[in-house]
């Protein structure tokens, strides 16, 4: 099985394997957990390595240099590139968090050139000196794979400092310690006062879940997510903007009660922009679903995006099917935009505020689209009938699913009010000017100037003045909004061209392209400073390949299950009580047996596997490996249902005519299914959530894959550090109603 899928990449967070040695001894593997601190600031003296270009053109230039930084193959950072030049000034800074074992930090000078790059020489700077000293730096010569300077006097000039984890504050005492505390550093956007959320599970939720009580005694109040956002379109009265991977204009919204009319998704639309408000939709182009000229072909994948923009074709709801763009000078352009996607999922209005309007933002699993209406029952075939009869969804099988169960489907979403929701909105508007750009022969564009200015209207609040709660409220919310978004799907506003402005807006660099990566920063900072327990619902839940014991070089090298493994070893070594509780589904979604999804399986495997060979290795340093097992620390969870046959309609799916020991007949008989989970959601310690679009995968972390949202939340009156003990408030609820606190 090769070890290349779509983990190739133009980011920082790819492998870099050096054909040489950088030191003539042996170096020692150390663990570096922690942060490095790093300026690359110039090299000298560099060689030509257009010279040979010289030969057929005089207008070649010199080399164009740029700087990766890896560690264990596993590339954390990148300068960006600066053309003709054998003296290259970057003076660039990264503070990039690692966890893994490495003999040396190892600094690669390339040549940029229009396909692929070139190898220079390199500097490596020794792991175990680096945790003897902290810090090293200095002007080190630049080596070729003879182990010499690649030019006489070709140096690179840099720093490099090593923080271990425990060394760092912000890690110890969980979020909330500090009245001053300001959310996850190094983000696009900052943590935001004085806001509320309302959790989600699943589309809708009825009376049938447990009652759980809050501190001052009140009472947690389950959401109805798809009710709540048909409420909050029919409420809007200036703009309803809609992203999604997949939004199809015939989904129902509500399918109980009187609410139930006129909520069908496509004509409330159509309804709403009659009125006068602004709906724009921002819809990932499939590119293997087209329309051409009465031809049309529906797409792997399902997502019903020409079918849509066709029904509100000559209607004033505006839909722009967004392909997912890569630059032209890339090689991997044509694969990748067939890959990826755009895979955001948020719907913002304007709501009451009064004598005003302000703005709110729903963000999380749930696409507005079909399969994905589903309730905690999660019925198979009682529904098919019923709530479900024109929403059958089961793409599991191959060939006809008459007879066949539904594929149950779980997923968390939020609603965000209060300031963190105009973060939302911007990141809307920077993604529809990108889209919208006029392209081609598609210079004169309708979709040029449809955005709203929001700041420009008198009647809707500003971010400054759109506070929902107070400080003092026991109630309230800080909100923090993050992204995994690449300067290729992105424009304008805040979003800097220049990569030397990229650190002012806490940007990384890539090839040709600035990345916000700042939901895979949020993981990490909740999972170090997390205290008692972590609990993950994900679609999918792999990375860390860097420390797999196969298939190192897949690229998948996201730190999560790392810094988890790494958790849990830590509090072993301290004697303390730590559980982390996985939950993903036991395939994803697709027909199981099929190589594609085969391979997923195997990675997750890996990932697992490694992390408890960390967690035993620990037991076994502590003489505890007799007593307690991997187990006790970690554990992975996956869905099922089953459902009796008794009050069912038969056939409620259609005529039944399988060969025995076939998928249909096998799930036919034995009348259960997985619960496909899509939630891309994180709960720690009962105080902090973190939940939007993104995946536990390389494609959704990188920020240069499929593009995501995501948001995390606390109740500063809601956490160990306010309360000096388990706290009692919306995220613990939200915890509890699946793991049995």
């Amino acid at each position: 099985m090769s070890d290349s899928t779509d983990e190739g990449s133009r980011h920082p967070q790819a492998v870099e394997v050096v054909p040489f040695s950088t030191s003539g001894d042996p170096s020692k593997v150390v663990l570096l957990h922690g942060n490095l601190d790093i300026c690359v600031k110039e090299a000298n003296n560099l060689p030509n390595m257009d010279s040979f270009n010289k030969k057929f053109t005089p207008l070649s230039g010199t080399s164009d240099p740029f700087v990766t930084v890896s560690v264990a193959n596993a590339v954390v950072g990148r300068t960006f590139v600066i053309n003709n030049s054998e003296n290259p000034l970057w003076m660039q800074h990264f503070n990039v968090p690692v966890a893994h074992h490495t003999t040396e930090v190892l600094f690669v000078v390339k040549d940029s050139d229009v396909v692929g790059s070139q190898v220079i020489g390199a500097v490596g700077i020794p792991a175990e000196k680096l945790v003897d000293s902290h810090e090293i730096k200095g002007v080190f010569p630049i080596l070729n794979a003879s182990g010499q300077p690649c030019k006489p006097g070709a140096m690179l000039t840099l720093s490099i400092k090593y923080i271990p984890v425990d060394q760092m504050v912000i890690y110890r005492d969980g979020v909330g310690s500090d009245a001053e505390f300001k959310g996850v550093p190094g983000t696009y956007f900052p943590l935001r006062r004085g806001g509320k959320v309302t959790l989600y599970q699943d589309a809708h939720v009825d009376s049938t879940l447990p009652n759980l009580k809050l501190d001052r005694g009140l009472k947690y109040v389950q959401g109805d997510c798809w009710r709540d956002i048909c409420d909050a379109i029919r409420q809007a009265r200036r703009l309803i903007y809609i992203t999604g991977w997949s939004i199809f204009h015939k989904v129902q919204l509500v399918r109980y009660g009187a609410k139930a009319r006129d909520s069908i998704l496509g004509d409330l639309l159509k309804s709403k922009s009659e009125e006068g408000v602004r709906v724009l939709l921002l819809v990932w182009d499939d590119p293997t679903s087209k329309s051409f000229f009465g031809y049309k072909t529906e797409g792997v994948m399902q997502t019903h995006d020409e079918e849509t923009r066709a029904f509100f074709k000559n209607s004033s709801v505006q839909v722009l099917l967004c392909p997912r763009s890569i630059p032209k000078s890339s090689w991997t352009k044509k694969d990748a935009e067939t890959i990826y996607s755009h895979n955001q999922k948020s719907v913002i209005v304007d709501a009451d505020a009064g004598i005003k309007r302000r703005i709110m933002a729903f963000v999380g699993g749930l696409d507005l689209c079909a399969g994905r209406y589903d309730t905690p029952e999660h019925s198979l075939f009682s529904t098919l009938n019923t709530l479900h009869k024109d929403d059958y969804h089961n793409p599991n099988y191959t060939g006809s699913t008459a007879g066949c169960p539904r594929e149950p489907w779980h997923d968390l979403h939020c609603r965000i009010e209060g300031p963190a929701a105009y973060d939302v909105l911007q990141n809307f508007e920077e993604r529809w000017l990108r889209a919208s750009k006029p392209r081609g022969l598609s210079k004169i564009t309708k979709f040029s100037d449809v955005l709203l200015k929001v700041d420009r209207i008198p009647e809707i609040l500003g971010i400054t003045d759109a506070h929902y709660t107070s400080e003092k409220d026991p109630e309230g919310w800080h909100v923090q909004v993050f992204r995994s978004i690449d300067s290729n799907s992105v424009k304008g506003l805040g979003f800097p061209k220049d990569p030397k402005d990229a650190k002012s807006k806490n940007l990384i660099c890539g090839k040709n392209v600035l990345i916000d990566m700042s939901i895979h920063t949020a993981y990490v900072k909740a999972i170090r400073a997390a205290q008692h327990f972590i609990y993950i619902e994900n679609q999918y839940f792999l990375g860390s390949s860097y420390n797999w014991n196969t298939h190192k070089s897949l690229g998948a090298n996201n730190l999560i299950p790392m810094e988890i493994a790494l958790k849990v070893a830590n509090k072993i070594r301290a004697n303390e009580r730590f559980a982390v509780y996985i939950v993903i589904p036991m395939w994803p979604e697709g027909v199981p047996t099929n190589s594609a999804t085969q391979r997923i399986l195997l990675w997750q495997h890996n990932t697992m596997k490694m992390m408890y060979e960390v967690i035993y290795k620990a037991l076994q340093e502590m003489g505890l490996e007799n007593e307690y097992e991997p187990q006790d620390y970690l554990n992975f969870f996956c869905l099922g249902t089953r459902e009796s046959s008794q009050g069912v309609p038969p056939n409620s799916n259609g005529k039944i005519s399988f060969a025995p020991n076939t998928p249909q007949a096998l799930s036919i008989i034995s009348r259960r299914f997985m619960i496909n989970v899509n939630s891309k959601g994180m709960i720690v310690d009962d105080e902090f959530v973190i939940l939007g679009s993104a995946n536990i995968n390389q494609r959704s972390l990188e920020g240069t894959r499929d593009t995501e949202i995501a948001m995390g939340a606390y109740q500063p009156h809601h956490t160990w550090a306010h309360k000096g003990s388990s706290p009692t408030g919306q995220v613990t609820c939200s915890s509890a109603k699946k793991i049995g606190f």
